[in-house]
């Protein structure tokens, strides 16, 4: 048995109050903060929070027999959840964004063989040790911006090999680093070039031979496609959704992100839990997706990268749509691990405030992944996943940006970042 004390914090965000649901609309700015708080932790879960003179009052026994962290002049908050990564590929593709700073786009990049393909032919070529290697500096660094639990999508594969790789090494780096790894099974990201004639081909591939497998080797929790004119069409989207569900794969779906076309929709039609990007969405689209439940996941990063207008966050929230903040780490749209800036461009571009922000990024992000009920609040039975911000208070989170503002991360109740060192 062992205990962790911190005390004294300025605030202490806990985001109380939504482990059943995420949160919405008016709830969304209701962070619970607790001025001059302190966090007592037992083994992996939250033994108590409250004012520092409360729980020194009551929990004298178990203070004494703390490690004690002081977070005088700081902000504790729960560890950063991020629902939408492609963290495992190879390669690199700085060359695509030079092209785009002298104007080309990215469905002309991907239309002339770059894009998604030029990262699936790198991953292809890469074995699991450079996998692997790649995968866990990425995986440091998000540790060192805050996050602790990360949702990681395969993809760049798109043939049964590549893709059982991509999800293989995903799985080992959630056993071998200190961040938890949600999986998520996206053969559909996009038509494979092998393909281009035959799309319909490769759908029945994804969904009679790749889902089985990937259910019946339990590789994955998720089932993703990547709905969109050129991609995936919304009946296609739909089969290979519904497909996965018989297996037990819960829907997720990449959703009017270029034009609108229907994802929304097909994502409260289906069930699915998530439907991201959503840039494009229609009034419709929003009005389903409140009525069902699904979270939307917002990803500004890739549109900051791609040099488009971001989502509308605000819209979302005033609809009644429960959002979530994500960086859509990934090698094209948003070479990204730092959701802290996500956070500071929703509240700078996407017309959301500082709580609402850190309520994405948090306890409505745990939902997006189905951890709602374990992680994303500081509440007394969950897990002691925590960061302690070196800010006197959350408004100074989106105030003070471009800046990593991580002091400690402390993730199942040990310390696992401190400054800049990594322990693993």
């Amino acid at each position: 048995m062992s205990y962790l004390f911190i005390e004294n914090a300025n605030e202490v965000i806990t985001v109380k109050g939504h482990s059943d649901k995420p949160a919405i609309k008016g709830a969304m700015n209701e962070i619970g903060i607790i001025k001059n708080g302190s966090v007592l932790i037992k083994d992996d879960k939250i033994l108590a929070v409250n004012t520092t003179d409360f729980l020194k009052t009551m929990y004298q026994k178990e203070i004494s027999e703390s490690v004690v962290v002081d977070a005088t002049g700081k902000v504790v908050a729960p560890g950063l959840v991020d629902p939408h990564t492609h963290l495992v590929f190879a390669g690199s593709r700085e060359n695509e964004y030079n092209m785009r700073l002298q104007g080309a786009s990215y469905m002309d990049i991907m239309a002339d063989g770059g894009g998604i393909h030029a990262t699936t032919r790198a991953t292809r070529k890469a074995p699991f040790e450079e996998m692997y290697n790649e995968s866990i500096r990425r995986l440091d660094k998000f540790l060192e911006h805050g996050v602790t639990t990360i949702e990681a999508k395969s993809g760049y594969g798109m043939d049964w090999d590549v893709e059982k790789r991509q999800l293989e090494v995903a799985q080992q780096l959630n056993y071998d680093h200190p961040i938890d790894i949600v999986h998520t099974f996206m053969g559909a990201h996009v038509i494979p070039q092998e393909y281009q004639e035959k799309p319909d081909d490769f759908v029945d591939l994804v969904i009679q031979e790749m889902i089985p497998k990937i259910a019946e080797l339990g590789l994955a929790e998720f089932n993703d496609v990547f709905c969109e004119p050129g991609v995936f069409t919304p009946e296609q989207s739909r089969r290979i959704l519904l497909a996965g569900k018989e297996h037990g794969l819960l829907p997720k779906i990449h959703a009017d992100e270029i034009k609108p076309y229907g994802g929304a929709e097909l994502a409260a039609e289906v069930g699915a839990v998530s439907a991201d990007h959503l840039l494009k969405v229609s009034d419709k689209g929003l009005e389903q997706m409140a009525a069902e439940g699904v979270v939307a996941v917002l990803l500004p990063g890739t549109a900051f990268f791609l040099m488009t207008e971001v989502a509308n966050g605000r819209r979302a929230i005033d609809a009644g749509v429960p959002v979530a903040l994500s960086t859509d780490c990934n090698p094209g749209s948003s070479p990204s691990t730092s959701m802290p800036f996500m956070m500071n461009l929703a509240s700078l571009k996407m017309g959301m405030t500082p709580a609402e922000a850190i309520t994405a990024a948090t306890i409505n992000a745990a939902h997006a992944i189905k951890r709602g009920e374990q992680i994303g609040s500081i509440e007394v039975g969950k897990r002691a996943d925590l960061v302690i911000w070196d800010l006197p208070n959350h408004i100074q989170f989106s105030y003070h940006y471009g800046v990593n503002h991580t002091d400690t991360v402390v993730k199942r109740g040990k310390i696992v970042y401190s400054k800049k060192r990594v322990e693993r």
